[in-house]
Order: structure tokens, then C-alpha cells, then sequence
């Protein structure tokens, strides 16, 4: 069992949502990890997964990334694909209160957070993030590189277009040591994107792996998704844990 604790967390735009899971054993400090949440928003999954990187050791801080849209139930994204109105509504609903610049502004609250959490080893921060949650993590990295030393992001999309905002454009401010893996037969990251972060992260001598596992579906992770993949959601986990092993411990 780990430990959960309801937070409010400070932001330049308000009091957010967010959630803070300590492995059940011992007081810490532990090191710290920020998990971006995907499209769907939080949810049992996500706590699941929270759960889950505290067992491997870790203060995992989940912050919700649609806080400014006050309460809500979760999105039945299957629903809004299909065309429902109702859930059509309420998805742009949750995804317009959010953005680059707001994502960052929470990015930062939750790693002020933890540099004032005793149980938290701060000084340097793992991020991982899912669908939506991976480019925001890869933003994050290129946005406060003196703080975010690990960064992973999973079935992410958008991270290498032509928008003058896409994250890979931070990548010469990178220092975390990076790992992207891309969904298979994914439009929100084909390979097109793969290569191009790929290309841009070599350039700036970033330490990354990029790639797109074969047989993973965009939201292959959590175990709520229609697209679960219980090997490619381990080998995930696997991955993960490795990476953030090796920078943060």
C-alpha cells in the first residue's frame, strides 16, 4: 500500500488540484516525480499509475491540468469521438481551460511544491507524461532544464509540428536525460514527428531515446483505456523506472 494526500496547490492562477503519493515504508526523503495526466483527466487510472511509481520508490505528485474548470466528472472520451454532444461538451469544455502557458505556470507550482516538501528529494525532479501529458512533460523539460533531470513521455502527440509553439523547439534548453516512446499508427505523433524531435534533440546534445513501439495504441497505459496493452503498459513501467533509477537515485 502507498499513501495518498489530497493537496491544494499553489499557482500564480489559483488554488489547483493535485495529488501526492509516498511509498508506505519509511519517511523519506524520497525522489520526486511529477506524472502528467492524459486527456481523460484524473481519474481511478490515474491514481493507479500515481500508486504505482511511489511503489518503485518515489513522491509522485499528480497535479490536475483542468483544475480551472471547476469540478467535474470524467470525461467519457469514447462518447465525444462518437459525436455525443454532451460529452463533446464537456471534453472542449476541460481541454479549453488549459493551455501552454497555463500548463507551465502548474508545472512550476508543483515543482515549488516540492522544494518545500521535506519527504521530496527536489533538487532534481523526474516528469512523466501520457497522451496530452507528453508534450506538456517535454515542454516542462525545456522550461525549468535546471530542475527536471529525467523526462518521459508515453502514446504523447503534437510534440514536433510546424506550430510555432511545439515543444520541440525547447530542445536546446534540455538537460534531462529524455525518453518518448510514440504510439503505433498515431497521426498526433507519426513518424514524421518522430524523427523530427529526434533530430532536434540530437542537435542539441540531448542524452534521448526516441521511438515508437510497435503494437501500442495511442493510450495504451492506463488500464481503463480501450486500447490497454498489458505487455506495452509493463515494458512502460519498466522503462520508466529504469530511467528515473538511473537520473534521480
Amino acid at each position: 500500500m502507498t499513501m495518498q494526500q489530497d493537496i491544494t496547490l499553489a499557482t500564480d492562477d489559483g488554488d489547483a488540484r493535485a495529488f501526492v503519493f509516498t511509498p508506505d515504508a519509511g519517511a523519506g526523503p524520497w525522489p520526486a516525480a511529477i506524472l502528467i495526466m492524459d486527456a481523460p483527466a484524473i481519474r481511478p487510472a490515474m491514481f493507479e499509475m500515481g500508486e504505482r511509481l511511489a511503489r518503485a520508490g518515489y513522491l509522485v505528485i499528480l497535479p490536475d491540468m483542468f483544475w480551472r474548470a471547476g469540478p467535474y466528472d470524467p470525461p467519457n472520451i469514447a462518447a465525444a469521438r462518437a459525436g455525443d454532444p454532451e460529452a463533446v461538451a464537456l471534453f472542449g469544455k476541460l481541454r479549453g481551460s488549459t493551455g501552454a502557458g497555463r500548463q507551465m505556470t502548474d508545472v512550476k507550482a508543483c515543482l515549488e511544491y516540492l522544494a518545500t516538501e521535506p519527504r521530496a528529494k527536489a533538487d532534481k525532479v523526474g516528469i512523466t507524461g501520457y497522451c496530452m501529458g507528453g508534450g506538456i512533460a517535454l515542454r516542462a523539460a525545456g522550461t525549468f532544464p535546471d530542475r527536471i533531470a529525467a523526462m518521459a513521455s508515453f502514446h504523447g502527440g503534437n510534440m514536433a509540428t510546424d506550430d510555432e509553439k511545439s515543444p520541440h523547439r525547447l530542445a536546446g534548453h534540455i538537460k534531462a536525460k529524455v525518453l518518448v516512446a510514440g504510439a503505433d499508427g498515431d497521426s498526433g505523433f507519426d513518424l514524421a514527428q518522430k524523427d523530427r524531435l529526434a533530430a532536434s534533440l540530437k542537435d542539441a546534445g540531448v542524452d534521448a531515446e526516441v521511438s515508437i513501439w510497435e503494437g501500442c495504441k495511442h493510450g495504451w497505459v492506463p488500464t481503463d483505456m480501450a486500447v490497454y496493452n498489458k505487455d506495452g503498459a509493463e515494458r512502460h513501467w519498466s522503462e520508466l523506472i529504469a530511467l528515473f533509477d538511473e537520473v534521480l537515485k
